[in-house]
């Protein structure tokens, strides 16, 4: 008479007499009794998940292996109408027993290895500018105001004990004008990562991780590596979509300074070659770096050109090829628990003009998105020459081709949800007019 599965499987289970670390290691070996798998797979039969061999029995009164029950586990991953509970029993079996499922050659049990190694981050981001520029004849201010709706997600796959992988997907909206993506999600950055003691790699579309005065972390496709302890090494070279940042030199103006009758120069080859190389220092309270990036490669029509923004933007009538070298230094030091300063420099040696930027910030204590009550300010001077500093990371207040004092503030109002505000009182550096920015930001991270 055949036996139901649950009866082969109690049986089996109670028969079984290896020991858990001889069941690891040999596939061919019984489950035994007190492995916490029985209740599993007896809740899994019982909801009629498991099926044995097909024909809803076991045979005869043979011991269940770890291969066998591999075998019904692999069965019900192909199942999809399953509870949430049967799913949850099945994730963790499948754990259990993925060296197995693996030499049947079963490809989702990978995916459900690893289910508990990708990590799903993001936000939701609303942001607030108001912008004003004095025009050139003071009578008048420009003004421009912008509500910025983000919605991001940045995933982490964990690959191997050395190997990650890394991804950004964005989708943007303009609330003042009701203007989402059309369902468009971005791709921003994706790449593989791989970490080995003092030796880091990266490869893909990523971040720029060298200067963030004159260069932000949008991203580039290409590879950096880093290496090296207190003293890190980090090499950087790729390709940068440059179309959007310095065909406007970081800001939106219709080719135009602000409040200035100087063309800013414009693109008709949008991509540049970069490579980049810094040397970086950390120990205790204090770090600094140093470093240098090289750029070339767009083309730009002299017609829109800043008079001598470039040493080699005087070919009338041609265009021009595009080309940068900046040297930067920056260096911080914490004197205590709440309170931090730090300075930056940097210079393009390809310009005539605008061919320099600099920083000073204090900041007093800091918030932390996980911990509600925690808040930091900083008080800033920065002189950000547009041609050392082409699309700065400092946008949110004083923006590259500008100079003047920021101060800002953040303050973690429940876990996970940040309120964030920053307001820039200066001048736009080419046109010498008055210009300023009102920055708001609400963040909730999940």
């Amino acid at each position: 008479m055949k036996k139901t599965l649950v009866s082969a499987l109690t049986t089996a289970l109670v028969v079984g007499a290896a020991s858990t670390t001889f069941a690891a290691a040999n596939p061919f070996s019984d489950v035994p009794a007190d492995h916490w798998a029985y209740d599993a797979v007896s809740q899994l039969a019982a909801d009629g998940v498991i099926e044995g061999y097909g024909d809803t029995t076991f045979r005869g009164n043979q011991n269940i292996t770890r291969y066998e029950m591999a075998q019904m586990i692999a069965k019900a991953m192909a199942k999809s109408d399953v509870s949430a509970a049967d799913k949850a029993l099945i994730d963790k079996l499948a754990a259990e027993f993925s060296d197995e499922l693996s030499n049947l050659g079963v490809r989702v049990a990978n995916l459900e290895r690893n289910a508990d190694k990708v990590k799903w981050n993001g936000l939701v981001e609303y942001t607030y500018t108001s912008t004003r520029h004095d025009t050139q004849s003071n009578a008048t201010k420009s003004k421009v105001n912008d509500d910025d709706l983000v919605f991001r997600l940045e995933p982490k796959a964990e690959v191997n004990k050395n190997w990650d992988v890394h991804a950004r997907l964005d989708a943007d909206m303009k609330l003042d004008k009701d203007q989402g993506s059309d369902g468009k999600v971005d791709l921003k950055r994706v790449w593989a990562e791989g970490h080995y003691d003092n030796f880091n790699v990266k490869l893909g579309k990523l971040p720029n991780a060298i200067n963030l005065l004159s260069t932000t972390d949008d991203p580039y496709s290409g590879a950096a590596v880093t290496f090296g302890k207190d003293l890190k090494v980090t090499l950087e070279a790729g390709r940068i979509d440059a179309g959007s940042d310095f065909g406007d030199v970081g800001r939106k103006t219709s080719g135009l300074l602000p409040g200035s009758d100087e063309h800013v120069f414009k693109t008709t080859d949008d991509t540049v070659n970069f490579q980049g190389i810094n040397f970086g220092y950390a120990k205790s309270k204090f770090y600094g770096n140093a470093g240098y990036e090289h750029m070339d490669g767009a083309t730009f029509n002299p017609g829109y050109t800043l008079a001598k923004a470039y040493k080699n933007s005087d070919k009338a009538g041609q265009d021009n090829e595009f080309k940068a070298n900046i040297w930067f230094v920056n260096a911080g030091y914490r004197f205590d628990h709440n309170n931090f300063f730090k300075a930056e420099y940097a210079q393009n040696t390809e310009a005539d003009n605008y061919d320099n930027a600099y920083s000073f910030e204090y900041d007093y204590k800091g918030a932390q998105p996980e911990n509600p009550g925690t808040w930091g300010m900083y008080l800033a001077y920065r002189n950000l020459g547009q041609y050392a500093a082409p699309w700065s990371t400092y946008g949110d207040g004083v923006d590259g081709g500008q100079k003047g004092i920021e101060v800002g503030t953040t303050y973690t109002a429940f876990r996970n949800i940040q309120f964030i505000a920053k307001y820039f009182n200066g001048k736009d550096i080419a046109a010498d007019k008055d210009a300023s920015k009102l920055f708001g930001r609400i963040d909730v991270f999940f």
